[in-house]
């Protein structure tokens, strides 16, 4: 069987329980090498075979996998973050589906809420937004027009927005063309939970030049929300004149 694992955003600790008992038992392990924590690799068996991904296509990734199974191995694919939020898995596993492989999917720690927990902020906060986008900027990879940048940030909630940091100049500007004012919050978190993290806070109208002065040119989450330091409501849920079904409230 192949299972499919969330690697998480890079601490070793931020690993499953489940993935890391799969990884252990793992006879095949093919790992996202330009992204994956290799210090995850040292709960490996000693006669695991380990690949690192970053030098394979898509159909010699499948051929490792296909001849693990005709051998009665069992394969970890070990990707980075979640794998479910631009993971690639998708072609993946149909293609398992398609040869008649066995698989599943343990989830993982996704680097925005790696950032998010790194800036000691919650991304959702009572009469300021209740609202998660999870978003990319235009690269080589396509974005439909209707999800450009521009058009999210119309929402004025807080945005996660992935593999953009390259270009972070272009995503200010569409940012602001949406309608976030300058002064709105941004923090860029590049490497969450790593030894070397880093993080920049400012605001649209100054961050480019505070990140660039900091040598952040990849792998970086860049978080805009008027979360990062808002005034905001206290939650309902802890009020004491609030009831739901575990307490009854007061008078």
């Amino acid at each position: 069987m192949v299972h499919i694992v969330g690697a998480g955003p890079g601490d070793p600790e931020l690993l499953t329980v489940k993935g890391q008992c799969y990884l252990a038992a793992a006879d095949v392990v093919i790992y996202a090498g330009s992204l994956v924590n290799p210090a995850l690799l040292g709960v490996c068996k000693p006669t695991a075979e380990i690949h690192d991904s970053a030098q394979l296509t898509l159909d010699e990734v499948l051929a490792i996998m296909a001849q693990a199974e005709a051998a009665g191995k069992m394969t970890v694919r070990l990707h980075t973050g979640d794998p479910a939020v631009y993971g690639a898995i998708q072609e993946q596993m149909d293609a398992l589906r398609a040869r008649g492989i066995a698989y599943d999917v343990v989830p993982g720690v996704s680097s925005c809420f790696a950032a998010a927990a790194s800036l000691r902020q919650e991304l959702t906060l009572p009469g300021v937004t209740q609202t998660v986008i999870i978003t990319r900027g235009a690269g080589r990879t396509a974005v439909p027009e209707r999800e450009r940048l521009r058009a999210l940030a119309a929402h004025g909630a807080t945005m996660c927005i992935f593999l953009s940091i390259s270009f972070l100049a272009d995503v200010v500007a569409e940012l602001q063309a949406g309608g976030y004012a300058a002064d709105t919050p941004i923090a860029v978190v590049q490497r969450a939970s790593w030894p070397d993290e880093k993080t920049v806070r400012g605001t649209l109208a100054d961050i480019c030049p505070q990140v660039q002065a900091a040598g952040i040119d990849r792998q970086a989450m860049i978080i805009v929300s008027p979360c990062l330091g808002a005034e905001y409501e206290l939650s309902r849920l802890y009020a004491p004149e609030f009831s739901h079904m575990f307490r009854q409230g007061q008078a």
